[in-house]
């Protein structure tokens, strides 16, 4: 591969597709390795000083880790922070990315006592990071998982009764709120990465607040908040929260930003010129860290690297390349965390699910493309759309410090300084783009009106009204007084879109609930079709096998009923281009879905698979919104919004003959509005099924 990298004569770096910069190579370290032994009278003689080097490999292990303990700059603010915390119980605090606020300060509460009286509760957006942090603050405190320190996720819960340390993602702690709305099991609650205003996140600071000053009226045990952030604005947590913010200075490690001299539109060629500069003149243990914006980004790009890697070595390949995003299987997230072998260097392309928290060890370069996928929604159309926008100031801050963990590092930007500058200079809060439908609804099980809650940003009226809207359509909720039906409450108990819980309540009548649990399930979980580039026509001829005439949602069923009963899913899902990951991911959520089913004593029926009208019939009752029609000029217009819209290339309706009403889940904006996973309907249902939603049990 050509390097495009070029030195101006004025010895700056500069370049036409990517970086370029002046290197100085460091030498190679030598690889620690363990010898066999050569002496062949090796006896029993010699086991106690086996023992002897283990006690001391694991004494030298313990003396590391508090070594990097005492070097993190949050270290040195212990006192002045459990000071702070005596002192105030809302404590708002900003550090670096790399300073240890996430690991350190909840061993600073727990040493202090914090957890004699209730769990010390820590929140990350992500569950990634929620179950690595545990596993590490659990080897700093040299105990297991489960016992001092644990985690829960989703599908996952790592704890016990003797946890004090509990790492959570949010909607963990959201949806603990709807039992106990004063949180009393907690004696101090952290709400880390604040910056990310995830919508959880945004309803947590309200719920937290909220509860603390109940607890005081009520004169029960005190609840400690702690916010914090490396790029939050801590002066509107402030005003929000009534308290001053403290800032720790320090970053573990400096790291070198290098900005492309122009930006680059085509941003996956210019990550990938730039790797490959990177593996020839920086050491072999430099790993790498590429942000991209979602799944089939980062597939595509990790096949074309293992390709190029193939090419340009002719033993064994030294790179090894791993993939983390949201839909990544658990175990498969977890893989970019272990070690490589000597002399390999480890690449990780990521979405922005590696921006906070994680410390992927190894990593001392990161390629940002400066971009991200973000939903938004138009309260105008009910539609929510799925488009690729810029990154913000802090964002690409945060990317930057990824760098830093373990050793001076580099960031290299696929945009210029001067671009950069033009960002925006914190994320748009997802709670002011996003359809409020669930959040509202959650908030009505516990009790609460959007109208009158404490939100840091409060949403747009109009976003609320739209919300209301849907959910009196879907049954969940009566106006005039609001008040939340049986049916809401029901929807509130899933972990799903309102739409979608709808689905799973109105299947019974249907007489199609085990089918259902399964599309809900397939629904939720990413892409499961997988179409190699060099093996397109076979991928197409396997997935052929499934297709449905009636559309997309029909084939993905069949494609998820097949793997639940195949005997060997992994050979199954190479034979057929089929996304193992994600079909297992959609299977786990299945099973949950079913359990909570069970709880509400939901009728476990199935229409054999011969009645696909039901099917389609009872994804009306959740999707009534997402019908359009067929209009003489050859495209689609939505019933809701009139929006025109075309069948995405990847639906099996596309190219084909067009049906005069279709149904679709999702709309996405590139070029053109394109309809993501349709299905033929019959106008005439919508009278005939639409009704029947007013006599569901409210």
């Amino acid at each position: 591969m050509e390097s495009k990298y070029l030195i101006n004569s004025n010895g700056s770096a500069g370049i036409s597709s990517a970086f370029a910069v002046k290197r100085k190579l460091e030498p190679m370290k030598e690889q620690n390795a363990i010898k066999k032994p050569t002496n062949n009278n090796f006896n029993q003689q010699q086991k106690p000083n086996l023992y002897k080097n283990v006690l001391a490999a694991n004494s030298n292990k313990r003396s590391s880790i508090d070594q990097e303990r005492r070097s993190l700059p949050v270290y040195n603010c212990r006192q002045r922070i459990l000071k702070e915390l005596e002192a105030n119980d809302t404590l708002l605090i900003m550090g670096e990315t790399g300073s240890g606020k996430t690991t350190q300060i909840p061993q600073f509460l727990l040493q202090a006592g914090y957890a004699n009286g209730g769990i010390i509760g820590i929140t990350q957006p992500r569950r990634v990071a929620a179950i690595t942090i545990a596993k590490r603050v659990a080897q700093e405190l040299a105990t297991g998982i489960g016992e001092t320190v644990g985690y829960t996720v989703r599908f996952e819960d790592a704890t016990t009764e003797r946890t004090r340390i509990r790492y959570m993602t949010d909607g963990i702690l959201l949806r603990e709120a709807i039992g106990d709305r004063l949180l009393r099991k907690y004696s101090a609650i952290m709400l880390d990465e604040a910056h990310e205003r995830t919508v959880n996140a945004d309803v947590l600071f309200g719920i937290v607040k909220q509860a603390q000053l109940e607890r005081a009226k009520q004169r029960l045990p005190k609840l400690k908040i702690i916010i914090t952030s490396a790029t939050m604005d801590i002066d509107h947590f402030g005003q929000y929260f009534g308290v001053r913010g403290m800032y720790l200075e320090g970053r573990t490690h400096p790291v070198r930003v290098l900005h492309a001299k122009d930006s680059q539109e085509d941003y996956i060629h210019a990550a990938l010129v730039t790797l490959f500069d990177i593996h020839r003149h920086e050491p072999i243990n430099h790993d790498v860290l590429i942000f991209l914006t979602g799944q089939e980004e980062i597939e595509a790009l990790a096949q074309q690297i293992r390709q190029l890697a193939r090419i340009n070595n002719t033993g064994p390949s030294d790179v090894r390349v791993f993939t983390l995003y949201a839909q990544l299987a658990q175990g498969k997230q977890l893989e970019c965390f272990l070690p490589v072998p000597a002399n390999t260097r480890k690449i990780v392309l990521a979405t922005n699910i590696a921006e906070t928290s994680i410390t992927i060890p190894g990593i001392r370069c990161v390629i940002d493309c400066g971009y991200v996928k973000e939903k938004s929604f138009n309260p105008g159309t009910g539609l929510e759309l799925l488009k690729t926008v810029r990154i913000s100031q802090a964002q690409a801050w945060q990317r930057c410090g990824r760098a830093g963990r373990d050793a001076p590092g580099k960031c290299y930007r696929t945009y210029s300084k001067a671009s950069m500058e033009q960002f925006r200079s914190t994320s748009l809060p997802e709670i002011l783009r996003s359809n409020l439908t669930s959040t509202v609804l959650q908030l009505l099980a516990l009790g609460i009106d959007c109208s009158n809650f404490d939100f840091i940003d409060a949403p747009p009226p109009e976003g609320i009204s739209s919300a209301h809207r849907a959910l009196e359509q879907l049954g969940a909720i009566k106006p005039a007084p609001l008040v939340i039906t049986t049916t809401g409450r029901w929807m509130a108990q899933f972990p799903l879109d309102p739409r979608y819980a709808k689905l799973l309540l109105s299947a019974p009548s249907f007489g199609c609930m085990e089918e259902m649990l399964s599309l809900v399930a397939a629904l939720s979980s990413d892409n499961v079709f997988i179409g190699h580039t060099d093996k397109s026509e076979l991928a197409a001829l396997a997935h052929a096998k499934f297709q449905s005439k009636h559309g997309d949602h029909l084939t993905l069923l069949n494609v998820f009923s097949t793997f639940q009963k195949t005997e060997k899913p992994k050979i199954w899902c190479h034979d057929n281009f089929l996304n193992i990951r994600n079909l297992t991911y959609a299977r786990n959520v299945r099973n949950q879905l079913a359990e909570i089913s069970g709880r509400l004593n939901l009728a476990i029926n199935s229409c054999g698979g011969d009645n696909v009208d039901a099917v389609k019939k009872c994804l009306l009752t959740g999707l009534f919104e997402n019908i359009a029609l067929l209009q003489k000029e050859g495209h689609y217009l939505t019933v809701s919004g009139r929006v025109k819209a075309k069948i995405h290339p990847s639906s099996v309706l596309h190219g084909k003959y067009k049906p005069q009403c279709i149904l679709f889940t999702e709309m996405v904006q590139t070029e053109h509005n394109f309809l993501r996973q349709v299905t033929e309907i019959s106008s005439e249902w919508v009278e005939e099924v639409l009704p029947a939603m007013k006599s569901f049990p409210k």
